[in-house]
């Protein structure tokens, strides 16, 4: 079971920041990418946002990276670790301009982007840009399709259907992966069906353990149903992590512990069906969540794919 980390500093929830991150910048952030490079990491993940409005600030705040230019910023930073959109809300814009940003990404770091796409759930930035927010989802859906075509291997792509139509319409560099991995975001029905059906990975929003067994299941049977039996990827985001025995209070849902003990919990996500785990350390500072990557990558990863 491979493991990922949705970044710190670049979004700033009040739901999962700690309170170090308010003052962190680029140099946090870089190096906190680079522990997760070494640390044997499979993603570092970046989040969407354009615009937040004054009623959902106060919890979302206005803190959110753009995600192609935070993810390029840590690809020169970084060797192996994959990058991952989690996730880019590409109904927002124009699915040829997002494949050219995400085309670039991808080739600039030697192919080792994930797209991770949603619907999004913020009616002003859809109205301030000029989409329909009601129909979101059925933008997300052609996105997908457009996108599928655009970032694939011709200089030429084409797609023609009801909201974005093109050809003939060169674009280059390519990716350089000949199959850029598309994760669907999301845990609505809707969301969970449009994973199944048009993704390559399913990436959870925040579904507690004792829901995932059935969301996975609906996903089985829909791609079964439509005979779909390529690779796919199933996420689940973990509940928040502290290595070790903490001498401060991390919260009553955080999960404390040993290797060994932490080992054992995250094993149930496999034995579900999950293929990786997306997970967030608690901290008081730059220097403690580096150790915690470190102590993850170094005594809790080799023992997840035990039995």
């Amino acid at each position: 079971m491979r493991y990922g980390i949705q970044l710190p500093v670049q979004s700033q929830s009040t739901l999962y920041a700690e309170t170090w991150e308010a003052d962190a910048g680029p140099e946090d952030l870089r190096e906190i990418a680079r522990a997760a490079d070494r640390a044997g990491f499979e993603y570092i993940a970046c989040c969407d946002h354009i615009a937040v409005p004054h009623r959902l600030s106060a919890a979302m705040s206005t803190v959110w990276y753009d995600p192609v230019a935070t993810l390029a910023f840590l690809a020169a930073a970084t060797d192996r670790v994959r990058l991952l959109s989690h996730v880019a809300v590409v109904g927002l814009r124009h699915p040829l301009l997002s494949a050219k940003q995400y085309a670039t990404l991808d080739h600039l770091s030697g192919g080792r982007l994930i797209l991770g796409v949603g619907a999004g759930h913020v009616a002003e930035e859809f109205e301030a840009l000029g989409v329909d927010f009601r129909r979101r989802g059925a933008v997300l859906d052609e996105c997908v399709d457009a996108l599928r075509a655009a970032l694939g291997p011709e200089e030429y792509p084409e797609h023609h259907g009801k909201l974005y139509d093109f050809a003939g319409l060169g674009q280059r560099p390519r990716p350089a992966q000949p199959r850029v991995p598309l994760w669907v975001g999301g845990s609505s029905p809707a969301a969970v069906r449009r994973a199944a059906l048009k993704g390559d990975g399913w990436l959870p929003q925040g579904d507690p353990r004792d829901r995932l067994p059935a969301q996975l299941g609906r996903i089985r049977d829909l791609r079964r149903r439509e005979k779909l039996d390529g690779p796919f990827t199933i996420g689940a985001i973990t509940e928040p992590l502290y290595v070790g025995i903490p001498a401060w209070h991390v919260g009553r849902r955080t999960l404390t512990g040993g290797p060994h003990e932490l080992a054992e919990s995250l094993r149930a996500y496999r034995a579900m069906g999950v293929d990786q785990i997306q997970v967030r350390f608690r901290s008081r500072s730059r220097a403690e969540a580096v150790d915690q990557i470190a102590a993850f990558g170094a005594e809790v990863g080799p023992l997840l794919t035990e039995e």
